[in-house]
C-alpha cells in the first residue's frame, strides 16, 4: 500500500508514446487543416437528371437521406456523353447552440463561379459548376430537421449541379406524358398543378416532374425528379371513397415553410408510372383558376400571350443563357390555357387528347 500522497509512476515508454501521440495528431492537423486526406468516406452513385453523381459522406445517416430521396428512379439519359459528378455531404463536428426552431429559410449567394445557399453559419451549400462538384455541410442539430436536409441542402446541390453544368433550362412547372411525349402544367399557386398532375397519374400517364422540369433547350427533352408528389387532404375529395385515397391517407404527412401540411406520396410504389426516359416536350398548357363553365377548356394562345406568361412565371429560366434558344423552339409548340372543367380527370382527359396529336 502507498502512503497518502505518493503516486504510481507511468511507464516511461507508455509516457512517450502519449507524447508521441499528442505531437503526431497536432502535426497532422497542421498539415492537413482541411481534412484532404481524411479517411475513405461512404459512396452511393446514382443516375439522375441525365447526370451520374456520386455522393459520398461521411455519416451514413445523410447517404441513408440521398436514398429516401432518390433511389429507385429511372435512369434519364440527354446525350451520348452523360455528366459524372460529385456531392460531399458532410456531418461538422461543430455543434451550435441548441434551438426547438425550425432552421432558417436557405440564403442563397455567388462568387467567383461559386453558387451556394446557408441557413446558417452551420449548415450550408456551396457549389462549383466548372468542377462539377458540391459540398454540403450539415451540423449534429440539423439532423433532427432531415425534410430541410433533404429539400434544401441535397436537393439544391442535386438540381442546381445537374442544371449548371448540363446547361438545361430550369422550369418551375410540371410534367406529365403519353408514350414519351410530355406536356408542360404552368400556373400560378393555387391553379391546382397538383391535383391535376394526381389525376393524370390515375388515369395511367407518365409522371416526370410535380414542380421542378429541366429541358435540353436544343432538343426541348425534359427530365425531372419523379419521386414524390405532395397533396393537400382537400385535393383527395375528388377520389371519394376510392382505394387510391386510403393509400394516400397512409402517406407521411409534411409540413411546409408556409404551414400547409401536405400528404407525401412516394411515386416509386405501384401503380404509379415514371417516366422511364426524358419525354419530348410537345406542348405547354397554363393551368387557369378561372372555370370552364359551358365554354371549352382548352383555348390557343398566340405567341405574344405565351411570351407574355412565360416571363410571368419562369423570370429564373428567362435569366439563364440558354434561354434564347428554348423559347425559339417553344414558339413552334401548341401552347394552351386550360381553365377547370366540372371535375379534374376533364382536365386529365383534356391533356390526353393534346398528347394523341388531335
Amino acid at each position: 500500500m502507498l502512503p497518502i500522497g505518493d503516486t504510481i509512476a507511468a511507464p516511461k515508454k507508455y509516457k512517450l508514446t502519449m507524447k508521441t501521440k499528442t505531437r503526431t495528431m497536432a502535426s497532422e492537423l497542421e498539415s492537413d487543416p482541411f481534412g484532404e486526406r481524411s479517411p475513405p468516406l461512404i459512396r452511393n452513385r446514382l443516375n439522375l437528371l441525365g447526370a451520374r453523381i456520386l455522393f459520398e459522406s461521411n455519416d451514413r445517416a445523410l447517404l441513408r437521406l440521398v436514398d429516401s430521396a432518390y433511389a429507385g428512379l429511372p435512369r434519364h439519359r440527354l446525350s451520348t456523353k452523360v455528366s459524372d459528378l460529385r456531392i460531399r455531404l458532410l456531418l461538422s463536428a461543430r455543434q451550435p447552440t441548441a434551438s426547438r426552431v425550425e432552421p432558417s429559410p436557405l440564403a442563397l449567394f455567388n462568387a467567383g463561379g461559386l453558387l451556394g445557399g446557408a441557413t446558417d453559419a452551420s449548415n450550408f451549400v456551396v457549389l462549383s459548376p466548372r468542377e462539377r462538384t458540391a459540398l454540403v455541410v450539415v451540423s449534429p442539430s440539423m439532423m433532427r430537421y432531415p425534410y430541410h436536409i433533404r429539400y434544401e441542402l441535397i436537393e439544391f446541390a442535386v438540381f442546381a449541379l445537374a442544371a449548371r453544368v448540363q446547361r438545361l433550362v430550369s422550369l418551375h412547372a410540371a410534367c406529365v406524358g403519353i408514350g414519351g411525349r410530355g406536356v408542360l402544367l404552368m400556373g400560378p399557386s393555387g391553379a391546382g398543378k397538383t391535383t391535376v398532375a394526381l389525376q393524370c397519374l390515375l388515369a395511367g400517364f407518365e409522371f416526370l416532374s410535380e414542380d421542378s422540369v429541366f429541358v435540353a433547350p436544343r432538343t426541348m427533352r425534359a427530365t425531372g425528379i419523379a419521386n414524390f408528389l405532395h397533396t393537400r387532404a382537400d385535393s383527395l375529395r375528388w377520389l371519394g371513397r376510392s382505394h387510391e385515397a386510403a393509400a394516400i391517407r397512409k402517406s407521411p404527412v409534411i409540413r411546409r415553410r408556409s404551414g400547409t401540411r401536405k400528404y407525401e406520396i412516394d411515386l416509386r410504389r405501384e401503380p404509379f408510372k415514371l417516366a422511364k426516359s426524358p419525354l419530348e416536350i410537345v406542348s405547354i398548357v397554363f393551368l387557369s383558376s378561372q372555370k370552364a363553365g359551358t365554354n371549352r377548356l382548352l383555348n390557343p394562345l398566340s405567341s405574344a400571350g405565351l411570351r407574355r406568361k412565360l416571363a410571368d412565371m419562369q423570370a429564373y429560366g428567362a435569366s439563364q443563357p440558354q434561354w434564347r434558344t428554348f423559347s425559339r423552339n417553344v414558339s413552334r409548340l401548341a401552347t394552351f390555357e386550360l381553365r377547370r372543367g366540372q371535375h379534374p380527370m376533364d382536365t386529365a382527359e383534356a391533356l390526353r387528347s393534346i398528347l394523341a396529336g388531335h
